[in-house]
């Protein structure tokens, strides 16, 4: 079976960033799916759940609402290994194109007093946020993006090197 592409990149040397994952065509459309790391992986602790969860809510509104990109979005949503996130836009950027619109987006959690959606009625695992961790991440991301926004290593992944054996598989070691 094919590692799918973000199985492909070498989470030992991968840095917080924002870096494309994979570009897909859809009749004559784009649609691009970005990896926004916030953490290093095995190396940095996971994200808070809880602050996880409150940054989800208030970037996907900040995304859905902004009006020069509204319309760009389709998904904003959290990495299972509680890294960072992706974002599913239309089109083809390259990521240093949506740097300033996620500086934005981690800047809108610093102002924000509570959490959008956060509700029986519209959440459905309400209780579990945490806006003033959820501001400590997004204060430390948005720095550290303008701080590197000339660096191109922050958008652009490392990828794994397979071998390849002769008779045509692909080796993986641990």
């Amino acid at each position: 079976m094919d590692l799918i592409p973000s199985f492909s990149v070498d989470h030992t040397k991968i840095i917080p960033g924002i870096f494309t994952s994979r570009v897909d065509t859809l009749g004559d459309k784009k649609i691009t799916t970005y990896d926004v790391r916030v953490t290093r992986p095995n190396t940095e602790p996971a994200i808070d759940v809880a602050a996880m969860h409150t940054l989800e809510h208030i970037i996907a509104t900040f995304l859905r609402n902004d009006p020069d990109w509204k319309d760009e979005v389709i998904y904003w949503g959290p990495m299972g290994c509680l890294t960072g996130f992706y974002l599913i836009m239309k089109g083809d950027r390259a990521p240093k194109e949506i740097c300033a619109l996620l500086t934005a987006a981690f800047r809108s959690v610093e102002d924000s007093e509570d959490v959008p959606g956060a509700s029986a009625v519209n959440c459905g695992n309400y209780l579990m946020h945490n806006l003033n961790m959820a501001k400590w991440y997004a204060r430390r991301y948005a720095d550290y993006l303008a701080e590197n926004a000339e660096n191109d290593a922050i958008f652009v992944y490392p990828r794994s090197e397979r071998l390849v054996t002769d008779d045509g598989r692909s080796f993986y070691d641990s």
